[in-house]
């Protein structure tokens, strides 16, 4: 998988290593997904979509994210690649830019996570 500069290959297993470790024993992390019994029209906007219309599907697709065995390793997916559409771990495109912006941030600073990455939801 592709990294980016700012992050270093165990940056995406560090919080929950042996969860993950043990999940990437069993399989990709991809096939136990919720989403992927749910439609992919969902996760991503069809174009022109009214900002109404973009908001609730948004939000219905996070609802599924919410209940997923998997969301901290789509997140961190998302972020890695950087996915540049749809919702990905339960964040949206402009979440996860805030979110890259963040860890650049700390990391120019090189100051380390205040709060572990298990208990953080977007950040």
């Amino acid at each position: 998988m592709p990294r980016t500069q700012h992050q270093s290959p165990q940056a995406a297993v560090l919080p929950q290593q042996g969860r993950v470790a043990e999940r990437e024993q069993a399989g990709p992390w991809h096939s136990e997904a919720v989403c992927r019994r749910d439609e992919a029209g969902l996760f991503f906007a069809p174009s022109k979509e009214p900002t109404a219309e973009r908001l609730a599907r948004e939000q219905a697709a996070k609802s599924v994210c919410a209940r997923c065995p998997v969301l901290v390793e789509c997140r961190e997916h998302a972020l890695v690649q950087p996915e540049p559409y749809g919702v990905w771990g339960g964040l949206t495109a402009a979440e996860r830019r805030v979110v890259l912006a963040r860890r650049r941030r700390r990391d120019a600073a090189g100051q380390p996570d205040a709060v572990p990455a298990q208990v953080r939801r977007i950040a």
